[in-house]
């Protein structure tokens, strides 16, 4: 099976293909093996983006990523690749493109962007919902409405470095404490924002030492919001410069309905939902490409960025079914 050749690579506990890595360059050789033994036209842009191209409507395009974040799960970013390359060959038509660096603020798509495309007529991708609603719906797939914006940055708190044993606890600096403070701050403040969720991922402290007072203490923050508004609130409630930002970005009419109209005529519950997670969708989104994803249930709760990510055979032969469909819609051969 094509997803457990793509785990396979770089060893466990988990996926570890991160981006700039020698796993996500063997996960793109053996895509793009994959295309070519479909009879695509295989190239790679200046990016390093990986496309495979069929002789008709290949201003279409499918996909989504193969890098991953350390320790992650078999299905994410790797299902949308291997399911529209199926997809692709099911309906004869379209182009399967493979983003770099998706994990790291989708390095791949943006870069195509930036460099004024070329940019497809309409993108589909198909992922994941890396959360609980469809599982708790009993709905197998979903269709996504708009996928929400995001803010990161680092905050850096200051404190003296001392004697663990003999400095007094009234007498002490402690940057850690501080920043300790400043998280449960964060959490407290984003419950006051509707649809705002913050994460403190990273932590780091100096000088480290078991026994020594902690003096500097750096954390990230990643912030997110359905909408521009409520993200500029997030910020300014957490009180941190992002060093990247994006905006929320609306799906596209055109292909979101045909999604449905797919899923409906499978006698499926039509589910729509907005993602809380980035996508390369979002980006081309942005950039006035006609965009839509199509969200296949995730189980175990809805965990993902874990080797417990789990999606069913079962939605998955679903999911193909509907992306080959609507790629024929699209992209008709």
């Amino acid at each position: 099976m094509r997803l457990e050749q793509l785990y396979a690579i770089g060893g466990g506990p988990g996926a570890n293909r991160p981006h700039g890595s020698a796993e996500e360059d063997a996960a793109h050789a053996l895509a793009s093996r994959w295309m070519d033994e479909a009879g695509l036209a295989v190239e790679v842009d200046q990016s390093g983006n990986l496309l495979g191209r069929s002789p008709v409507g290949a201003d279409v395009w499918v996909g989504s990523h193969l890098d991953t974040v350390p320790r992650g799960g078999r299905f994410d970013g790797a299902l949308g690749v291997v399911a529209g390359l199926e997809a692709v060959e099911r309906a004869g038509c379209g182009t399967v493109v493979v983003f770099r660096g998706e994990e790291v603020g989708c390095i791949g798509s943006r870069a195509l962007v930036a460099r004024g495309g070329p940019l497809p007529r309409a993108f589909l991708e198909l992922h994941i919902e890396q959360g609980p609603v469809l599982e708790r719906t009993g709905a197998p797939l979903g269709v996504v409405t708009s996928i929400v914006g995001y803010a990161r940055g680092e905050l850096f708190f200051e404190g003296r470095a001392g004697h663990a044993g003999t400095t007094p606890m009234d007498g002490r600096d402690d940057a850690l404490v501080a920043a300790a403070e400043a998280i449960l701050r964060i959490r407290a403040a984003v419950r006051r924002i509707e649809g705002g969720v913050a994460t403190v991922g990273q932590l780091a402290v100096e000088p480290g030492g078991s026994n020594v007072i902690p003096e500097r203490v750096r954390i990230s923050v990643d912030a997110r919001a359905p909408d521009a508004k409520r993200l500029d609130r997030l910020i300014e409630a957490i009180g941190f410069e992002p060093v990247h930002r994006t905006l929320p970005a609306a799906m596209g009419e055109g292909p979101r309905r045909v999604l449905l109209e797919e899923v409906e005529s499978r006698g499926l519950p039509a589910i729509e939902l907005p993602s809380g997670a980035g996508h390369d969708a979002g980006i081309l989104a942005a950039a006035g490409v006609p965009s839509a994803m199509l969200f296949v249930r995730s189980l175990n709760g809805g965990i993902s960025h874990n080797p417990e990510e789990l999606s069913s055979e079962e939605d998955i032969a679903l999911a193909v079914e509907v992306l080959g469909a609507a790629i024929g819609r699209l992209a008709p051969a």
